[in-house]
């Protein structure tokens, strides 16, 4: 398995570079290595960057591991020079781990009715309207692509805990994230 970068790694403070060439050895290379990579965590969705290559490529794949058990069942899908609109002005503040940023969780505001504009592996134009988790997880990872990670997006400090305190802290209510 791949190493994720983590927290420091410079590559995670990059904009990541669009894709020009579809259908190529390369690409194809880099979507598998996602795949595997995600298959093989316990995340919900992973960035070109954080397996050290600066690109704007992501997939979202929610489903219940042990990071988060109450996350929807999503069928994995790969997104290449992604792009948002915001559908609708509301936000929620939720909790958010990234698995470049082990053993921390956080809570941040993230848009819950967006519209993504997006081209699939072969390059062609697409877009999917996403609410709720899914939102948050392509938020999260679109992130990664501009050179953020969520710890930017903590309004207060006093919003970051501990994994373990998160565990507790989530152990009798329905927050998943």
């Amino acid at each position: 398995m791949l190493k994720i970068a983590q927290l420091g790694d410079p590559i995670l403070r990059r904009k990541a570079h669009k894709i020009t060439q579809f259908n190529t050895e390369i690409l194809q290379n880099l979507i598998k290595k996602l795949e595997d990579c995600l298959d093989n965590s316990q995340g919900v969705g992973l960035a070109a960057p954080q397996i050290h290559q600066s690109y704007c490529v992501l997939i979202i794949a929610s489903k219940p591991t042990t990071r988060y058990p109450n996350a929807p069942l999503m069928k994995p899908k790969t997104l290449i020079n992604p792009s948002f609109e915001i559908r609708s002005n509301k936000s929620q503040k939720d909790w958010e781990g990234c698995l470049s940023i082990p053993s921390i969780r956080a809570l941040v505001s993230r848009h819950q009715h967006i519209l993504v504009h997006y081209q699939d592996v072969k390059g062609n134009k697409q877009q999917m309207e996403l609410t709720g988790f899914a939102a948050r997880i392509f938020q999260h990872e679109y992130d990664h692509l501009q050179g953020l990670v969520y710890l930017d997006r903590v309004d207060n400090n006093q919003d970051i805990i501990s994994e373990t305190e998160f565990f507790k802290l989530t152990a009798h209510t329905n927050h998943s994230l």
